[in-house]
């Protein structure tokens, strides 16, 4: 048992690097459910290969689902003044479509579970390690957009080393464990007023993954769920606690 929860918070500590980065990068923007809408076009993906397909192809049509709402988020961050309200139907339009394919499915709703938070415990150590070194790689990938690129380019590139993550990430452990990993970390983070935030968001998402998994193991939670929930709930504790701190520093 104790290899299962070692490989789980192996899994979650892969996902919270490169995620937490992206997170920092999506605050900014100000487009805090694009991950969500790009992870559930993934899911999309995923779900019309088990429609379709029967479970295979699975990896290919997911990028290919993620690479559209990619591009099509993208062009809406440049043209759409509403660009939250966009995102939110292109979102409501990718679960709607995986419920209704699923639907049709013997083991629909176990599926349709395990898109938005699958569980993490059954994650073999060596898919773990595939996805660190897939992770490495494309952190250098955006290292190199950041410094050589601008403009239209470098957001299209941007969105579409995002779909790449997700769509691995989605696979791996569910669109709703994505967005948890993805806002959690650095939106506690980034109210921290200290120097190198990403650092903090590292930090606090290792210590939140690691509570949310043996949490989960203790009480036998689902560990994607327990994982959501604890990011979440600890983020709104901590939004609440420091708005209240600056009332008090505005007396």
């Amino acid at each position: 048992m104790t290899d299962i929860l070692i490989s789980a918070f192996l899994l979650s500590l892969v996902l919270l690097g490169i995620h937490s980065y992206f997170g920092m990068e999506i605050i900014r923007r100000g487009i805090i459910f694009t991950d969500l809408a790009i992870g559930q076009m993934a899911a999309l993906g995923a779900a019309t290969a088990i429609f379709l397909f029967e479970d295979r192809f699975i990896y290919p049509i997911s990028l290919a689902f993620a690479l559209v709402g990619a591009l099509i988020s993208a062009l809406a961050a440049r043209k759409e003044k509403h660009l939250e309200a966009f995102i939110g139907l292109l979102y409501a339009f990718g679960i709607s479509a995986v419920f209704i394919l699923l639907s049709k499915s013997p083991h629909g709703m176990e599926e349709f579970n395990s898109l938005l938070a699958a569980d993490i415990l059954l994650i073999p150590v060596s898919e773990i390690l595939r996805t660190a070194v897939l992770y490495l790689f494309l952190g250098f990938v955006l290292l190199l957009i950041q410094k050589k690129t601008h403009g239209n380019i470098k957001e299209l590139l941007f969105f579409t080393v995002f779909a790449f993550t997700v769509t691995s990430s989605v696979r791996l452990a569910g669109v709703f464990v994505v967005f948890a990993l993805l806002i959690g970390p650095a939106f506690i983070a980034i109210k921290i007023p200290k120097k190198n935030p990403l650092i903090y968001a590292w930090g606090i998402g290792l210590v939140i993954n690691l509570l949310a998994i043996l949490v989960s193991y203790r009480f036998d939670f689902p560990t994607g769920y327990t994982i959501v929930l604890l990011h979440s709930f600890i983020a709104i504790l901590f939004s609440l606690f420091g708005k209240r701190m600056d009332r008090k520093s505005e007396l």
